[in-house]
């Protein structure tokens, strides 16, 4: 489970912002929100250009950072904060494995230039590595683990990539654990419609069973439509209205219905994959409260993926479906929840939106 992610210098963020996944209250109701103790399912609630994007990227940031790619947009011109007061962005994983924990650090001038990494397991550093001054770097970790490992790291984009790829790692190491977590977190932009590409079919809609889900939740959302699957000249198998002459899902399907398909590959990746951590940005755009209701609940469907939403939507800040201490509200450079956005006690009862419209939970 990541337990812990921090973010500083990388675009709006100038000073430190944190997000605590360990900071999970006593609430007795709404616990699958919770996974193993640790936040599982989230909203991060934001005005308009507060940086809930910007903070969704960073915290796939890592897969970018050690494999190159973090199933995002590569939207990355201006990586560091502008007012450039430490002169670069600095990223912080904590991950948590039964009684193992890891701290992974990094720096980076760019998407492409790092400058530093550290790895910490249990306390005990592992390695720590700054480009600018190779000789006086402690790598004794690694040498004590991986022996034979050729500790040349100057061509390397990522030192914990090459460690994890030419060391061999048991399953049960906690170093393998979260090489496997980072690799299985996925960034879903929902909002765009390009996102979900009909080549995903051949991979989530394998059989009829799959179709019917997917038109099931349709339904559910008050999209009254059959559908089918037709192959096409080209030989690969596509989704259709199914009308009295079939009319094709991709090129006629509005927006709203668009991203219900993203949505629902998403899910359906997650449940494949066993996704680990799974951002949604802004997910309910196109919607109205009471679907954007319905699709928080079938995410919390996923028991074993942390999922992490991002909305501006102030009914979600609700107990029906949440609770107070998976809602967050995003202000310049701070990320609250809410139990520690006010002295109040904080009950199932209480309405949380009418509390947010007061100025409650306000700074």
């Amino acid at each position: 489970m990541l337990k812990l992610f921090e973010v500083s210098g990388y675009k709006c963020f100038d000073e430190k912002i944190t997000l605590d996944f360990s900071d999970a209250r006593d609430y007795q109701f709404n616990t699958d929100c919770i996974n193993d103790g640790f936040i599982g399912k989230m909203i991060i609630y934001g005005k308009n250009a507060i940086g809930k994007t910007v903070f969704s990227n960073a915290l796939v940031d890592v897969g970018a950072h050690i494999w190159g790619n973090s199933g995002r947009p590569i939207n990355d011109i201006y990586y560091l904060n502008p007012n450039g007061s430490i002169g670069y962005a600095e990223f912080r994983y904590v991950f948590q494995f039964g009684n193992e924990q890891v701290e992974y650090k990094y720096r980076k001038l760019d998407r492409q230039k790092p400058i530093y990494e550290k790895v910490s397991i249990n306390g005990n550093i592992l390695f720590e590595y700054d480009t600018s001054d190779a000789e006086g770097c402690n790598i004794s970790g690694l040498k004590e683990m991986s022996p034979t490992l050729i500790l040349n790291f100057e061509n390397v984009s990522s030192v914990l990539g090459y460690v994890a790829a030419n060391t061999p790692l048991s399953p049960d190491s906690p170093l393998r654990k979260t090489m496997d977590y980072i690799e299985r977190m996925f960034y879903a932009p929902v909002g765009d419609a390009g996102f979900a590409p009909q080549l995903l079919i051949s991979s989530v809609f394998k059989d009829d069973e799959a179709l019917l889900e997917f038109e099931n939740f349709l339904k559910a959302s008050g999209i009254n439509e059959s559908l089918i699957m037709l192959k096409d000249n080209d030989g690969k198998d596509r989704i259709y209205f199914n009308t009295s002459q079939p009319i094709p899902f991709d090129s006629t399907a509005s927006s709203g219905t668009k991203t219900l398909y993203n949505l629902f590959i998403a899910f359906k990746l997650a449940e494949i994959k066993s996704t680990s951590l799974l951002v949604l940005d802004e997910f309910d755009a196109f919607y109205h409260f009471e679907l954007a209701e319905h699709i928080v609940k079938l995410l919390q469907k996923l028991k074993s993926t942390q999922v992490v939403f991002t909305s501006h939507n102030t009914n979600l800040l609700s107990n029906r479906f949440m609770r107070p201490d998976c809602l967050f509200v995003m202000t310049k450079n701070k990320l609250t929840s809410l139990p520690n956005a006010t002295k109040r006690e904080l009950r199932e009862g209480h309405n949380l939106e009418k509390l947010y419209m007061s100025g409650e939970f306000d700074e």
